[in-house]
């Protein structure tokens, strides 16, 4: 039985979709809160930039998870719809599915080693396939490393703004000083909890994209374990077993075949008793048929010798026949 979770890309698909909208709506009803904070009384435009360029980023991962959710989906079902023509026992299961999915690709590759004679390398296959896949997710792991980081980034630079108007606080005394303290811990606290907020949430479904690969990995190499290797390995250990079937089935044959001659054996003493029977009967018959002779010799007077006679012999015999069966007719009407 193959272990494998047909439909993990679309439920995760639903996740984010479900959670965006909170999100939205968390949004749209903090509004107000979020103005304040992000919008109002920027001194300059470091806050606009730091943030806007986590959220640009943070937006950028989503849309690359949305994507490849939507590949593996595609995957997904494909490897389902493999495993269905592998339970009907289709000739070739590959019937029906699409031509760049992996599982395809898999069957494909497996079929031209196997026409040239060659060993099947299931490991190599996989490794092969797992660095083929993991350029699809290298956008998303750089953006899930340095979300983090971009909150860092624009403490640092908050850091700095706050550090030079009190510089500038100390040797002026000036209130606009003193705003620019403000300004520059405002923003490191603003930048700091919007990277977090993304990395939280972009960290989770980028989590998530990973166990979906994996699930659809495992299930690919199940598949070449259990259905594809058996059908195209030439080991000697495969042979072997298909040695042993064959023995075990040429034994159920042979005794097939052992009660199909007992029963061809019985059939003909059957055969026999009912020809003994019929020879029986038939040599009854012509008792009866050599007794009915003898009748029709005595009634009609026909002499005992009458079995190789000539053209004119027989000519003789008919005239005498008729004139026996004349004179018998006469002596009736006598009578």
């Amino acid at each position: 039985m193959i272990q494998f979770k047909s439909s993990y890309s679309f439920n995760v698909l639903l996740r984010l979709i479900v959670i965006s909208l909170l999100v939205v709506v968390l949004i749209f009803f903090n509004f107000d809160f979020i103005q304040n904070v992000y919008l109002k009384n920027q001194l300059t435009n470091t806050g606009y930039i730091i943030n806007g360029s986590i959220v640009g980023l943070f937006l950028l991962g989503m849309v690359k998870l949305v994507t490849s959710l939507l590949f593996y989906w595609r995957e997904e079902r494909a490897v389902g719809k493999f495993i269905v023509n592998v339970h009907h026992e289709n000739f070739n299961p590959s019937d029906s599915i699409n031509k760049k999915s992996l599982i395809y690709h898999r069957y494909v590759t497996m079929q031209d080693i196997y026409r040239q004679h060659a060993s099947i390398n299931q490991s190599a296959m996989a490794s092969a396939m797992v660095a083929s896949e993991s350029t699809r997710l290298s956008l998303p792991k750089f953006v899930s490393n340095i979300l983090i980081l971009t909150g860092v980034f624009g403490t640092i630079i908050s850091l700095s703004i706050a550090l030079l108007g009190a510089s500038s606080l100390m040797e002026d005394n000036g209130i606009g000083s003193m705003g620019q303290v403000i300004h520059g811990m405002s923003t490191a606290l603003s930048t700091t909890t919007t990277a977090i907020i993304c990395y939280l949430l972009f960290g989770y479904f980028y989590l998530k994209l990973t166990d979906i690969q994996t699930n659809l990995f495992s299930a690919i190499e199940q598949i070449t374990t259990q259905h594809l290797m058996p059908r195209f390995s030439h080991q000697s250990e495969s042979m072997i077993h298909q040695l042993a079937e064959l023995i075990k089935s040429l034994r159920h044959t042979a005794a097939n075949m052992q009660l199909s001659q007992q029963q061809y054996l019985e059939m003909g003493s059957k055969v026999n008793e009912i020809t003994a029977n019929y020879d029986s009967r038939v040599s009854g018959m012509s008792d009866d048929i050599a007794d009915i002779k003898e009748l029709l010799r005595l009634g009609f007077r026909l002499p005992d010798d009458h079995t190789h006679f000539s053209d004119k012999q027989k000519t003789k015999t008919g005239s005498q026949r008729n004139s026996v069966l004349s004179s018998v007719s006469k002596s009736d009407e006598n009578q």
